[in-house]
C-alpha cells in the first residue's frame, strides 16, 4: 500500500498511517503544546508538551472515528472495507465497491459527520456535567471542537468529501443514475477547491502578506480528488450498456488441444508472432486452458510431432474467466485488481468466446467518447 504504515485493526479493516501524517502529529503538538504553556503558566513545560501529544492523538482518534462510522455501516450493506488511512489531510476509508441503491450510498456518506457530532455532543456534554477545568478540560474541550468542525468541514457538498458524497446519492435518486451524481457532485467539489485556492492567495493579493498555505493545500486536494472522480464518473458513464462481448476479439490466439505441438508451433507462432500464450479448446469449443510458446522448450523440438498441445495445457483460474455478459466496468474493475493485461471469455456453457485485451477497451472508450464529447 504504497509508503503507507499498517498499525493495527479492528472489526477486521486493517488501519494504515500515511508518513505525511507524522509531520501532522508534530505540528499539531507543537501547537497545543505551546498553547497549554501560554494558558497555564504554572504547567511543567514537559508535561504540557506531554498532553500537546495526548491532544494530537486523540484528534486523530476522532478522525479514526469519523472514518470507522462510514465503514460500519458499509460493511452492514455487505460492502467490504479495504483500509483506513490516516494522512495529511485526514482520514480515508477505502471501500470495495459502491453502493448497491442511493439510500444506502446517502447512509455511508452521513455515517461519518453523525459520528462526528455525537462525539461532539458528548465531550461537551460530559465538560458541562463534571465542571471540569484546568489541562484536562481545555484538551477535551479543543476535542470537542475539532469534532464540530471536522463533521461540519466534511458537510460541504462536493466530492471527495462526506456532504459531495450525499449529494451525490440525492442526484442519483433524483436521475435514477449514479454517475451523474458523481459528475455533479465532482463540479461542486472542483468550485468549493478554487474557493479554497483563491481564499488563500487573497491575502497576497490584497495586502502582500503570506498566502494562507492551508487553504491553498486544501483547495489543491479537492481540485485534484474532485477532478479524479470527474474522470471516473465520465469513463464509467461511458460503459453503461456495454458488457465483455463488444470488446472482446474473436480471433485472437486460440488454439485447439488436438494440434500437435510441430503444427502449434508453424501455424500459430509463425502466424502470430507477437502473441506470447495462446488460449486452448477442446474438440467441443470449450476453454480448457492456456499454453505459452516459452512452454515448448519444456519438450525436446525432434518429438513435436508425436506431442500435442493438451500435454502443456495450463488450468486457467476460474476467477479470472469472464461471462460475455458481465459489464464492462467489471471487467476493467478485475483487470485493473489483478494487474492483468487480458482475460479470457466464455459463455454460460464454457464456449470460448476470445480474449478481452485492456488495449481493445482502451480502444472502444476513446472511441465512444470521441463520439460523443463532454
Amino acid at each position: 500500500m504504497n509508503n503507507n504504515i499498517r498499525v493495527g485493526s479492528l472489526f477486521g479493516i486493517p488501519f494504515y498511517i500515511n508518513p505525511s501524517w507524522f509531520l501532522v502529529l508534530g505540528l499539531v503538538t507543537f501547537s497545543y503544546g505551546s498553547g497549554l504553556t501560554a494558558q497555564f503558566p504554572l504547567l511543567p513545560g514537559g508535561l504540557a508538551w506531554i498532553l500537546g501529544l495526548i491532544t494530537a492523538l486523540l484528534l486523530f482518534a476522532s478522525v479514526l472515528a469519523h472514518e470507522l462510522g462510514h465503514s460500519l455501516v458499509a460493511l452492514r450493506q455487505g460492502v467490504g472495507v479495504k483500509s483506513i488511512t490516516l494522512f495529511l489531510f485526514g482520514g480515508l476509508a477505502s471501500l470495495e465497491k459502491e453502493s448497491k441503491t442511493p439510500a444506502e450510498a446517502f447512509w455511508v456518506a452521513i455515517a461519518g459527520p453523525l459520528v462526528s457530532l455525537f462525539l461532539f455532543g458528548a465531550i461537551t456534554a460530559l465538560t458541562a456535567v463534571t465542571h471540569g477545568a484546568g489541562p484536562l478540560a481545555a484538551i477535551l474541550g479543543t476535542v470537542a471542537y475539532i469534532n464540530l468542525v471536522l463533521a461540519l468541514f466534511n458537510l460541504i457538498p462536493g466530492l471527495p468529501l462526506d456532504g459531495g458524497n450525499i449529494l451525490k446519492a440525492i442526484v442519483w435518486k433524483v436521475t435514477g443514475n449514479p454517475y451523474k451524481g458523481i459528475q455533479f457532485a465532482s463540479r461542486a467539489g472542483q468550485l468549493f477547491g478554487w474557493v479554497a485556492v483563491i481564499s488563500g492567495l487573497l491575502p497576497l493579493i490584497l495586502a502582500g502578506s503570506f498566502v494562507n498555505i492551508w487553504n491553498l493545500l486544501i483547495g489543491g486536494f479537492l481540485l485534484q480528488n474532485a477532478g479524479r472522480s470527474a474522470q471516473y464518473a465520465r469513463l464509467q458513464d461511458s460503459l453503461t450498456g456495454l458488457t465483455a462481448a463488444d470488446a472482446v476479439n474473436p480471433n485472437g490466439p486460440i488454439v485447439s488441444e488436438q494440434l500437435s505441438l510441430r503444427e502449434f508451433a508453424d501455424q500459430r507462432i509463425l502466424d502470430h508472432s507477437h502473441w506470447r500464450k495462446f488460449l486452448v479448446t477442446n474438440a467441443m469449443g470449450q476453454l480448457i486452458g492456456t499454453i505459452a510458446v516459452d512452454d515448448l522448450t519444456t519438450i525436446p523440438s525432434a518429438v513435436w510431432l508425436e506431442r500435442t498441445v493438451s500435454e502443456l495445457v495450463r488450468p486457467i483460474e476460474p476467477s479470472i474467466m469472464v461471462d460475455r455478459d458481465r459489464p464492462l466496468g467489471d471487467v476493467i474493475n478485475l483487470l485493473e485488481e489483478r494487474q492483468l493485461r487480458a482475460v479470457p471469455v466464455v459463455q454460460t456453457n464454457g464456449m470460448l468466446v476470445g480474449w478481452l485485451e485492456k488495449a481493445a477497451i482502451i480502444n472502444l472508450l476513446q472511441n465512444r467518447l470521441q463520439a460523443n464529447p463532454v
